[in-house]
């Protein structure tokens, strides 16, 4: 394989995210009666920083079934309005109670705990309108978009996030069995990276089969990203071992995926993604 320039790619491909997700969240509206504030904490929330790794994974997915960035961005735009409402949801009270998120104050404690709210409430369902103006714009032909609708709803639903989330909750923080914290994972994390790997090649047009494997390519990414963070978790210092062979399971099947799209130059992005967070849970392995 070529080497492959993953921080040129990432940084092009973040520059193209941000953009239009500053556009897909304007400051202001033409309404006498636009809530500002709440359209302020909107921007807040999306544009003060994060990796934006969920929408680099559906660009890699697009390219890899053939496809151009431009194509998957307002699918991007969904997947990380998502993203989003559920770190200002998460960072409630009545949830995990932060204070700060990447250094700086919550949305809660910036803005208060009721806008915060009603700012989860506002990005999730911007979310599912990119997803129609992507298909308003011929981003997506009907069938695709329609598909990615369901696939988004899916996977940041009961039957996702939210479920993995209650899960989550129900089983509390120190979980000691890998089969049990692999669950939460899949849910909490791969969740939202399946719909990404799905909605990439779906914006590229790819066929079912396609959409299936990039579908499961995000989940098993998820999931190995997760348990890269457990190698790193204190309390979780006895799964260390297990969670370093299973990362090394996952980026296997990743990489098994996306050498059957080898034909196509954005398949060297997912392998190079996979292989970053392989090295990322093995350098932090290696650093205790």
């Amino acid at each position: 394989m070529t080497s492959f320039d993953l921080a040129g790619f990432l940084e092009d491909r973040r520059r193209l995210v941000n953009d239009a997700l500053d556009r897909a969240l304007p400051a202001t509206n033409s309404n006498g009666d636009d809530p500002v504030r709440l359209r302020e904490a909107m921007r807040y929330a999306v544009l003060g920083g994060g990796k934006r790794m969920r929408p680099m994974v559906t660009i890699a997915a697009c390219e890899a079934a053939g496809g151009r960035a431009e194509q998957a961005l307002w699918a991007c735009c969904a997947l990380e309005l998502v993203h989003a409402y559920s770190l200002v949801h998460d960072d409630l009270p009545c949830m995990d109670d932060d204070a700060e998120r990447r250094g700086m104050p919550t949305v809660h404690v910036a803005f208060g705990e009721a806008n915060a709210v009603l700012v989860g409430d506002a990005l999730l369902t911007r979310a599912f309108e990119c997803l129609a103006l992507g298909f308003a714009e011929g981003a997506m032909p009907a069938p695709a978009a329609a598909q990615a609708v369901q696939v988004l709803a899916s996977e940041a639903g009961i039957d996702g996030m939210v479920g993995g989330q209650v899960l989550d909750i129900a089983l509390g923080q120190d979980i000691q069995e890998l089969e049990v914290l692999e669950r939460v994972h899949a849910l909490k994390t791969g969740a939202l990276y399946a719909a990404g790997g799905a909605m990439g090649a779906l914006a590229a047009g790819a066929d079912a089969d396609v959409v299936d494997s990039l579908r499961r390519w995000g989940r098993n990414f998820g999931i190995a990203f997760q348990h890269a963070d457990d190698v790193l978790d204190e309390e979780q210092v006895s799964l260390r071992t297990q969670a370093l062979a299973r990362v090394e399971q996952l980026v296997t099947e990743c990489d098994a995926i996306s050498a059957k799209l080898s034909k196509h130059s954005g398949a060297d992005a997912l392998r190079a993604i996979s292989a970053w967070v392989r090295a990322r849970a093995v350098r932090e392995t290696g650093s205790r």
